[in-house]
């Protein structure tokens, strides 16, 4: 799946020029929470529940539905998955004190940028992918892009 939306980027998203940065493969996924600024301290508090709600639901099966963009950034939104959701929702809940008040968008941020390009790229031939875990990620927004570095990783569904 990555190795498609990556293709997809070059063809897509490159191939038109434009001032954004695609989103570099190994910062390719699907947020279920933004948690914002967290104290190092808590990190395990957020891994916890993390891993006892992952263990609950399924891994999650998604399929490619729409190109959309806000005012930072381009994303491949999703279809929903009961599970994810309750996942997000619960993982909100638990570490936030309160589930936020736009629903929960599945969706994969494919490309960054200052000035929105008003793209309109034909979406990526995705057949339908299964996610095997959950990762607690540290990211800090830099200007040369995010920079992710993974913390932890939980396998849903308890396996």
């Amino acid at each position: 799946m990555l190795d498609a939306l990556v293709a997809w980027q070059v063809q897509e998203l490159e191939a038109g020029g434009g001032d954004f940065r695609p989103v570099p493969r190994p910062n390719l996924h699907v947020t279920l929470a933004f948690l914002g600024w967290w104290p190092a301290e808590r990190v395990e508090e957020v891994t916890e529940t993390l891993r006892r709600r992952a263990g609950r639901i399924e891994p999650p099966v998604f399929t490619a539905r729409r190109y959309r963009e806000t005012r930072s950034v381009g994303m491949v939104v999703l279809s929903e998955d009961r599970g994810a959701s309750r996942l997000a929702y619960g993982l909100q809940r638990d570490l936030l004190g309160e589930v936020e008040r736009r629903p929960w968008l599945p969706h994969v941020t494919v490309v960054r940028f200052r000035s929105r390009p008003r793209l309109e790229p034909q979406l990526p031939d995705l057949p339908p992918f299964r996610t095997s875990d959950a990762a607690v990620y540290h990211s800090v927004l830099r200007p040369a892009g995010a920079q992710y570095e993974v913390l932890e990783t939980v396998a849903l569904g308890g396996s």
